[in-house]
């Protein structure tokens, strides 16, 4: 029967180790479309309990590439990789792409190990906020605004009326409040691996050479060869893909005239295509 083995599906021969790899991409955001696929908790949460549910795999491996985002949905991909790990008795190792940073990087500190390119991006352990303002735009428009509340602060940050500094000073004690979370969800995931630097938790990012430097990650490698040196040349990698409709992605549906809310729909589309683009620029991606 040996002499038969080679001809066996991997995961059926006894000198064969299957690590599942789950691929996490993207801007962290809540919500998506057909269109453009956000990295968020919903979407990825099959694909992690498909992962963790392999009984002999010795590990899981988590591909990251995000630029950051949603600090409330970086949270909760972080939390239920590490609930997932505890609940199957797994190891979690992580391997940076391109970048891992801000909420990014909060999710890779869900690994027990954390592996970079010495060319990755990593880091940026702080809270932003941005947006747009179109108080001008409108008054060359001829566009009046009209804004009806029963409180005083339920229009606040309107990006179609002027900033109030009492608006802008609240953002900022919430800014404080998320990147205190921030700040200790790392120093308890990195615990003494993390060196003693004035600008670890200032935002600032590094590549995986300053990163190994400063405990933001453990090794420099490659997926594939470090897998393999650690559990053998006849190692497999399983990709975990997401689940797709018989057809794939749903196309947009046809006859949908251009009404209010479809414009709407557009102009926020637009605007969130824009804001993801700004998250990668940021790295120089």
């Amino acid at each position: 029967m040996p002499q038969f083995s080679k001809y066996l599906p991997a995961r059926f021969r006894a000198d064969t180790t299957i690590i599942p790899v789950v691929r996490l991409h993207g801007a962290i955001m809540s919500g998506g479309n057909q269109f453009r696929q956000n990295l968020n908790l919903a979407g990825v949460s099959n694909q992690l309990s498909r992962a963790f549910s392999d009984k002999k795999a010795p590990a899981v491996a988590i591909s990251i590439n995000s630029p950051g985002g949603s600090p409330v949905q970086s949270r909760l991909i972080y939390r239920r990789i590490r609930d997932l790990a505890l609940e199957k008795n797994k190891k979690v190792i992580v391997f940076v792409e391109d970048v891992a940073a801000s909420g990014g990087y909060m999710i890779a500190c869900a690994g027990d190990e954390i592996i970079a390119d010495p060319s990755s991006i990593v880091g940026s352990i702080g809270v932003i906020s941005a947006g747009f303002g179109f108080v001008d735009l409108i008054e060359k428009l001829g566009v009046e605004r009209r804004v009806y509340t029963t409180g005083k602060n339920k229009s606040v940050l309107d990006p179609f009326q002027p900033e109030r500094k009492q608006d802008i000073d609240h953002l900022k004690d919430l800014q404080l409040e998320v990147h205190k979370t921030f700040i200790d969800l790392v120093k308890t995931s990195r615990g003494e691996k993390l060196a003693e630097d004035p600008d670890l938790f200032t935002g600032r990012f590094w590549s995986g050479i300053s990163g190994l430097e400063l405990g933001l990650v453990d090794e420099l490698g490659d997926l594939r060869s470090v897998l393999r040196a650690r559990y053998g040349e006849n190692t497999k990698l399983k990709l975990i893909s997401a689940p797709r409709g018989l057809f794939g992605r749903r196309a947009p549906a046809a006859g949908i005239g251009l009404g209010g809310e479809m414009v709407s729909g557009v102009l926020q589309e637009g605007l969130n295509s824009l804001e993801d683009r700004a998250l990668w620029n940021r790295y120089g991606l």
